[in-house]
């Protein structure tokens, strides 16, 4: 696919996602969608990839600034609202589970973690997009607004399940009732994230962190971890320690688990198979 809207590049076991329409605040539209659930799948895919990290192009001075006006503004005029995506887009982490698969949620079906390096603003969508990531750092200063309200719209793709969930229900109701801008360090605060660093310092903090993950768990521990916290969102205790055992079972036949307790002993960097 040619990116027009986006940015994909892999260094070191980390692909690094830019949401890439400066111009625009990196704000989204159905390309931008398309373009990234494209992207998602091809580093799922990659065996060379081992985490996702996401951000925004730093000269649109935004995470992503939300839904493109001129988007918001044909919803209006055509009297509906069209995602502006086409029938045969992309469907990274779908199959792995049905309460993954839809807009978003799908990132709980990809096997890797995905971790958002918020350099910005973050409104609307770009507020879903960080929420549905497996991990937060964001720039001391930047704000965060779900805008819904404001619109007469919902609360977008999901952000009703998944903000009670990270933030508690408190913190949830105040940011998807009033529409209100907060700033990253009441976010870090909430737990919305797990951490505010210098703007200057974000995206290398960010990547020095996923290189690490990167190198010393498992692509088969990543994914079955994540799975597991995302599948036990959905049920209770005792299934979740049965589902536990049976991969403990399964996973303790597997080279990586070789590998990775001859790494230890041997006091050296493991070379996992995935």
């Amino acid at each position: 696919m040619e990116l027009k809207a986006t940015r994909y590049e892999v260094t070191e076991g980390v692909a690094l996602v830019t949401l890439a329409r400066p111009k625009r605040r990196n704000a989204w539209t159905g390309r931008m969608h398309t373009e990234y659930r494209w992207i998602l799948r091809e580093a799922d895919c990659d065996r060379a990839v081992r985490v996702i990290v996401v951000t925004g192009d730093p000269e649109g001075q935004a995470f992503c600034a939300g839904a493109d006006l001129q988007a918001l503004e044909g919803h209006s005029q055509k009297g509906g609202y069209d995602p502006g995506t086409p029938q045969d887009i992309a469907e990274p982490g779908y199959g792995v589970d049905p309460a993954f698969d839809a807009a978003f949620a799908y990132h709980f079906g990809i096997g890797k973690p995905v971790i958002a390096a918020i350099n910005g603003a973050a409104a609307g969508v770009g507020l879903v997009l960080a929420a549905f990531a497996d991990l937060r750092f964001a720039a001391a200063g930047a704000r965060f607004t779900a805008a819904h309200g404001r619109f007469n719209f919902p609360a977008e793709f999901g952000l009703s399940w998944v903000l009670p969930r990270i933030v508690g229900l408190t913190h949830a109701n105040d940011i998807l009732l009033s529409s209100r801008v907060f700033t990253a360090e009441e976010a870090l605060a909430m737990g919305f994230l797990n951490r505010v660093l210098p703007p200057q310092d974000l995206i290398g903090e960010v990547m020095a962190y996923a290189r690490n993950v990167a190198r010393t768990v498992a692509p088969g521990s990543a994914r079955e971890s994540k799975r597991q916290i995302y599948r036990d969102l959905h049920r209770d205790a005792a299934s979740s320690v049965r589902a536990a055992e049976a991969l403990l079972e399964q996973m303790a036949r597997e080279p990586d688990y070789r590998e990775g307790v001859k790494a230890w002993m041997e006091k050296r960097e493991p070379a996992w198979g995935g």
